[in-house]
């Protein structure tokens, strides 16, 4: 597995991320381990996860997945980049939710706890929260930075101008700032090559994209339901709505051999300031399926078939002034 830098840092990180979301709701604790030792020994070693995944089996269940099986040892720890989040509600009460110094500081003691680590090599703020200051949370981050808690910091769904406000009060305090942000980026969704990728790239911010094959349509969803599987009434709903652009698609994966949701990976990972896309496997088989992505390398020809058939955005406000 290709290691490459974690933005503009010294961090090295695996071009695949393993997201965790479906740890503890959708796969169980054995399986989970099971796949996580799978990723080690197929050199995938960026975890991602966040304080409020577990969602139907609980808030904090899959960081606490996580955690069993660093309690393991075989240096499971060590060799891991562990990325977390911090921002959603974990309780009712008020002062738990969002960027608050207070939250960031009592949650990130909470998911070292059920992540049983002493250290998160990359606290990402999951949302943006626009009445907390940035003077506020970088105060709180160098803390945690100071303390061991935290090495890095990232950021997760912010346009443009919040990382570029977010980098300059870091700036003004002699901080490290930002070195990633997590956004929805895929060949179906390119809003962020407006304004987002530019700012990535001008700070040294690594894009680690997320839903990189939106939801399961850029894996080959039209093939699947020819062979008889059911379509809830939802996701008929989105199909039809793209159905066009997926069928020139999967022909075109068909024409060149490959399968629709590698073709998806590997157009991500010809992108721009793009780090590693985050894959969030339910079983085994999934996750087996996505590692052949990184050995794949669209040529010219495809990378502008592949324009063709979802186009994307010129860099603001070239892409809607004269």
């Amino acid at each position: 597995m290709e290691q490459t830098h974690l933005g503009r840092s010294g961090l090295s990180v695996s071009r695949l991320c393993l997201g965790t979301m479906n740890f503890g709701p959708e796969t169980s604790e054995p399986d989970s381990h099971a796949i996580m030792d799978r990723a080690h020994a197929a050199g995938v070693n960026f975890f991602d996860t966040a304080n409020v995944y577990g969602f139907a089996a609980g808030k904090g269940r899959t960081e606490e997945i996580l955690g069993t099986w660093f309690a393991q040892g075989g240096e499971r720890r060590e060799k891991t980049v562990l990325a977390t989040k911090v921002y959603g509600s974990m309780t009712d009460w008020p002062n738990d939710t969002f960027l608050s110094a207070r939250n960031l500081v009592r949650a990130c003691d909470a998911s070292l706890r059920r992540l049983q680590t002493d250290w998160i090599d990359l606290y990402q703020f999951h949302h943006v929260d626009l009445r907390t200051p940035w003077e506020e949370i970088w105060q709180a981050c160098e803390t945690l930075v100071a303390q061991g808690k935290v090495l890095y910091v990232g950021s997760s769904n912010h346009a443009g101008w919040q990382l570029a406000a977010a980098q300059e009060a870091a700036r003004n305090r002699h901080f490290t700032g930002l070195v990633s942000e997590q956004s929805i980026y895929n060949l179906l969704v390119r809003d962020i090559e407006r304004e987002v990728v530019p700012a990535a790239e001008h700070y040294g911010i690594g894009i680690i994209p997320w839903s990189p094959l939106q939801g399961g349509l850029l894996a080959g969803v039209l093939a699947k339901q020819a062979g008889n599987r059911r379509t809830s009434e939802r996701a008929q709903a989105r199909i039809e709505e793209v159905r066009p652009q997926l069928q020139r698609y999967e022909d075109l994966c068909g024409e060149w051999g490959l399968a629709p949701a590698d073709v998806g990976i590997a157009w991500l990972l010809s992108r721009p300031a793009v780090t590693a896309p985050i894959i969030g496997p339910r079983t085994m088989e999934q996750f087996e399926s996505s590692l052949s992505a990184v050995d794949i390398t669209l040529d010219d020809a495809q990378l502008a078939a592949l324009d063709e058939v979802f186009p994307g955005h010129r860099t603001a406000p070239e892409d809607y002034a004269w």
